[in-house]
């Protein structure tokens, strides 16, 4: 392979170089191998790169470009050449098979951007004025009426689409150049129809925009980390001792007793930073960051849209953009790296008990990432204490399940009580007591320790929430991001590409210049978007509400159909296969409409055009948030709240649709049905949505793009590629969204309706152990590395998370005083009972009813299916008997009970709060030591300026010169 070097000269030869390395037929390509060769020089050319128009200009203030140094040489104002400095040195390159490096194996790509190749190389690296003088000659050779017009006028817009896409390419190349970004080309090399370009930033450029970014680093000082009191820290050491065996072997795992003092970056104070390994001063993840952020505010004027990379990518003029991974995880060659530690050390399912190394997480993925990991963690970590005390509430039912009296009387034939038929026609008459089972199974989630268990859930997940803060703020101190402020106010001089075409739209029609900064979208302009957007969510919701109701005509239909069989095997049974089947069918339209509704929500939320990133985000989250939301417990809350409280009562029944009587609840009452509609939906959601399609549909893309290649140069061409090309068959990063909304969903399962189902922890703790590791895999293997986006918390979705703990009080609330039999039992007891027991509480719950009453045409077919004949049938509710003043009326025990039940309501819910928010104000947002911490390293950075300047102004006095500025320093390979 030939590549081309640029030697010094002035920039017309650079020029004339570059057509004839355009002109060459090599498959690579080497641009901006010098960032001092096409640089004007002089005070006129420095201020007229900074000024262009072409990119968004860094404020002058970071710009470092000194007017009196403006006369010097090149070579004091910008980096060596990697040549040269190989030359210098004796650093050994790497090889660019094995590590992201350029092909000298001295500079490392720091970011990477693909194309597609539709033409033959030689043809792309003509000039665009050849190009357009080329065609134009074959255009006015051709002879009329040999070729089809059509064809020749779509060949015509292809060519001129390829060549527009090759012309803004060039433009945005060129401003990169000038921005200082050194570049390498390759086209067609081993993977045919794509194009890689291979940025790398020198140590000058990573140095101006980790002042702009106000990137904070480590600076020559170090000071000693306290563990607090002295108690405080037997108790950590104590600790550490005995979680020696669950810490990952990475080298990190350890608390380190220093700490370094870290600044934001500045360049004329280097000399306060620990500059000793000039190497890894910037990391890996840094220097993607900085690169991304020149990217995202360099220009393109002949883009569709006006500036950054995003717009390149929409616009098809570049394929994808993405940092590399540090080097490959498994094979003979593989080196030592973060990717491999992570991989061996995190992404291991049989190190499932271990602790994550957050911090080599963070260090690899960034910030945001290792929020996300580490939110998990505590979050996984808290469930435990959660999924042992269901537990120990289900074994609690399990053990007094033979002494619980109410269903000891269901079980009892001699109680002899007859119920009504369950659907008209074809149902008959049936003995309490066929319902043994599902009275003793409703006690394991029904008994009087479930009230105990919503009350610890409710503090449980403010302790969660707490702890997590508390968490946050420690990992905000070991990262460095106490002082850190959201990005927000930078970004909005950096709006979306979309908001920005339709800013320049809208100018356009009013006449004016098509700048941005004059004219903004408005309420006005989002009208008609925000209109449909409120129609659409409240459409969707009415088709979730409709999907329901879709199901539960199927279970009344189904269950008449199965009462009508003649064959022995479907009578049996029948309400276990209805409720089964039923929620099967929900777990399938809940899986099937989650994808709908995320991609409609994106829809609506593009429709939106917000100005920034973060808007962009933020309202993305809450849409998808409500529709799945409502998607996943619209079926739990009907099971829960409606079910066999809106059916009437035998002889004047409810019906919808014509002939479909709504149904009513067992004899147990609806929250064992609640109890399996939640444990298929967690089970399902868990196995099916979230493992096996994070594990099958990466691994059948990849598949698929690895199709494209011939299978018999497969392998040989995976031994040859090169970091850059592996990656590219890597999936690509689509944010944590996905990943939040899953635990979001997962942690509403756990708190809302934790009174009818004890083991959701469980479930809960034993899906997220699995998750953490698949998670880690996924992003270690399956996809490529994302943008290290720094964050200091995890946004909105602690907003949702605080949100869901205070209506699952309320929820919890309801299902207990409502949904289950805890009220009615306590009311008979201390009210009804003649002996202050349970005795007779079955026959206090069942009302009368004459059979003669029934409405014509809805009598069974069969009256003497139980072999006599009936003449009054039971049925559950609280009414007066036929014979009395008032047949069929709600009886006074049922207000007494109404009245019970709002009264524990308002009780429990206050109560609850009032324990949860003194929780709050109890445990401190910030610990102790941390908050220490953070007013040491203030004090530290003050005495370290104050010694800063005394050295300065007695350097002054001696007559020394002052520190030289870091332009003047000799200049090292980064």
């Amino acid at each position: 392979m030939q590549r081309t070097f640029a030697p010094m000269k002035g920039e017309d030869d650079v020029n004339t170089a570059r057509k004839d390395d355009e002109a060459d037929g090599s498959g690579e390509k080497l641009l901006g191998f010098n960032s001092t060769e096409e640089r004007p020089s002089g005070p006129r050319g420095q201020d007229s790169m900074w000024r262009n128009e072409k990119y968004e200009s860094v404020p002058l203030d970071v710009k470092g470009i000194d007017e009196d140094h403006s006369k010097g040489t090149r070579d004091s104002l910008y980096p060596q050449t990697a040549l040269q400095k190989s030359q210098q040195g004796n650093e050994r390159p790497k090889d660019a098979k094995l590590w992201p490096y350029f092909q000298d194996g001295l500079r490392r790509i720091d970011y990477v951007l693909t194309y597609h190749v539709e033409k033959p190389q030689s043809s792309h690296k003509q000039s665009s004025k050849s190009c357009l003088c080329c065609r134009f000659r074959r255009e006015r050779e051709k002879k009329p009426g040999h070729e089809d017009p059509e064809l020749a006028a779509q060949e015509q817009r292809l060519d001129y689409h390829d060549d527009d896409q090759h012309l803004r390419r060039e433009e945005f190349e060129e401003n990169l150049r000038e921005m200082g970004l050194e570049m390498e080309k390759e086209e067609g090399t081993k993977l045919p129809g794509v194009g890689f370009l291979k940025i790398h930033a020198p140590w000058e450029v990573l140095c101006r925009e980790a002042e702009f970014m106000k990137l904070k680093m480590p600076t020559v000082k170090k000071y000693v980390v306290s563990q607090g009191s002295s108690i405080a820290e037997k108790v950590n050491m104590f600790m550490q001792k005995v979680t020696a065996p669950l810490q990952p072997n990475v080298g990190e795992n350890q608390t380190e007793n220093e700490k370094h003092l870290s600044y934001p970056f500045s360049r004329e104070k280097q000399h306060l930073f620990d500059l000793s390994d000039r190497k890894s001063f910037f990391d890996s993840k840094t220097r993607s960051l900085i690169v991304y952020e020149i990217l995202k505010r360099t220009k393109c004027t002949r883009a569709k849209y006006i500036m950054g990379i995003s717009s390149l990518l929409g616009s098809g003029v570049y394929t994808e953009a993405y940092p590399l991974h540090d080097g490959d995880i498994d094979g003979v060659n593989a080196e030592t790296n973060d990717r491999k530690i992570l991989y061996e050390q995190w992404a291991s399912y049989s190190i499932f008990y271990k602790y994550q190394p957050i911090g080599l997480v963070r260090k690899y993925f960034g910030e945001k990432v290792g929020l996300y990991f580490a939110w998990l963690g505590v979050y996984t970590q808290m469930l435990i204490p959660a999924a042992i005390v269901g537990v120990i509430v289900f074994l609690y039912g399990c053990a007094t399940v033979d002494d619980n009296i109410p269903s000891m009387e269901v079980c009892d034939e001699r109680n002899n009580i007859t119920m009504c038929p369950m659907c008209d026609r074809a149902c008959s008459y049936w003995k309490l007591v066929t319902a043994c089972g599902t009275a003793r199974a409703s006690h394991l989630f029904d008994n009087a320790a479930t009230v105990f268990f919503a009350i610890f859930m409710a503090l449980w997940a403010t302790m969660f929430m707490e702890h997590w803060k508390r968490r946050q703020m420690r990992l905000n101190y070991i990262w460095d991001l106490t002082s850190f402020e959201d990005a927000e106010g930078k970004q909005k001089s950096q709006p979306r590409a979309e908001y920005e075409f339709h800013v320049m739209k809208k100018s356009l029609k009013k006449e004016q210049s098509p700048k941005v900064g004059n004219v903004k979208l408005t309420c006005r302009d989002r009208m008609p978007a925000y209109m449909t957007i409120i129609v659409m969510m409240f459409f969707l919701i009415f088709v979730t509400l409709a999907i329901v109701f879709g199901v539960v005509l199927y279970r009344v239909s189904i269950m008449t159909a199965l009462h009508m069989s003649s064959t022995p095997t479907f009578r049996t049974n029948i309400r276990a296969t209805v409720k089964t089947t039923a929620a099967i069918i929900n777990l399938i339209i809940i899986i099937i409409m989650d994808e709908v509704y995320g991609a409609i929500a994106r829809w609506l939320t593009i429709m939106e055009v917000p100005k920034t990133d973060k808007s962009f985000e933020e309202r993305l989250i809450f849409k998808t948030f409500i529709l799945k939301f409502a998607n996943a417990f619209t079926p739990i809350v009907y099971l829960a709240f409606f079910r066999g409280r809106i059916i009437g009562r035998p002889g004047k029944y409810l019906y919808v649709m014509g002939s479909y009587r709504m149904e009513e609840c067992a004899h147990a009452g609806c929250l064992m049905e609640l109890c399996i509609q939640l444990c298929i939906t967690m089970l399902g959601k868990q196995l099916i949505q979230n493992n096996l399609f994070e594990i099958g549909v990466p691994k059948l893309k990849k598949l698929l793009r690895q199709g494209k290649i011939d299978k018999k140069h497969q392998e040989e061409l995976n031994k040859t590629l090169h970091r850059h090309e592996k990656d590219s068959f890597l999936g690509p990063f689509v944010g944590l969204n996905p990943e939040y909304m899953e635990m979001i969903i997962q942690f509403g399962m756990v708190t809302l309706f934790v009174a009818s189902f004890p083991l959701a922890p469980l479930f809960a703790l034993l899906n997220n152990i699995i998750e953490i590791r698949l998670d880690a895999k996924k992003f270690v293997t399956e996809l490529r590395r994302p943008i290290a986006v720094r964050a200091k918390d995890i946004g909105i979705w602690y907003t949702l998370l605080r949100g869901l703990s205070k209506v699952a009080v309320i929820v919890n609330a309801f299902v207990i005083s409502f949904t289950s039999d805890f009220i009615p039992r306590l009311v008979y007891q201390y009210m009804y009972s003649p002996d202050g027991t349970l005795h007779g509480f079955v026959n206090h719950t069942l009302s009368y009813f004459n059979v003669t009453h029934f409405q014509p045409g809805t009598e069974p077919m069969e009256p003497m299916h139980l072999g006599y004949k009936v003449e009054v049938c039971r049925y559950k509710d609280y009414r007066d008997p036929p014979w009395s003043d008032t047949p069929y009326e709600f009886s006074r025990e049922f207000w007494a009970i109404l009245a019970a039940r709002l009264a524990f309501v308002i009780v429990f819910q206050n109560v609850v709060m009032l324990m949860s928010d003194f929780v709050d104000w109890l445990i401190p947002d910030i610990p102790k030591d941390i908050s220490i911490q953070i007013h040491k390293e203030r004090n530290l950075v003050v005495e370290l300026f104050m010694k800063q300047e005394r050295g300065k102004k007695y350097r002054n006095t001696m007559g020394d010169p002052s520190p030289q500025p870091l332009r003047s320093r000799p200049s090292s390979q980064a």
